[in-house]
């Protein structure tokens, strides 16, 4: 694709409302079973009148899995329907340290909005 710059522009303002609010959102979390450790992430969230939403982030978890130690980053995609939070996410390569170095994985969460999160994440090692 190759962009070309614009010379001529206009700027008309307008009186309406936004469709979608964005919003920086900062999280504190911890994780227990085969992930064990706290996890902090920052979302950036486009929320929309009807009060549903989807959102990015990166988090860094600091912890242990599955019997090694270390930190890695996870990013995450989701929305927020009827007071649902889903979502995907996947280990960011490289992002593994110590025990974790070559970490991989992909997986989700689901919670009601608010509440504890059931998660997964299927993981391997390069």
């Amino acid at each position: 694709m190759r962009l070309s710059p614009c010379t001529n522009t206009s700027h008309r303002p307008t009186t309406s409302r936004p469709k979608a609010v964005l919003t920086r959102i900062h999280v504190e979390e911890s994780f227990s079973g085969d992930i064990t450790g706290d996890g902090v992430v920052e979302f950036l969230q486009a929320a929309r009148a009807d009060g549903s939403a989807s959102f990015v982030g990166i988090e860094r978890v600091t912890g242990e899995l599955g019997g090694r130690r270390g930190t890695f980053l996870l990013q995450d995609a989701g929305t927020v329907q009827d007071n649902i939070v889903s979502g995907d996410w996947f280990v960011i390569a490289g992002s593994g340290t110590r025990e974790l170095t070559g970490l991989r994985g992909e997986g989700g969460f689901r919670a009601n909005l608010g509440e504890g999160a059931q998660v997964h994440l299927d993981y391997w090692f390069e």
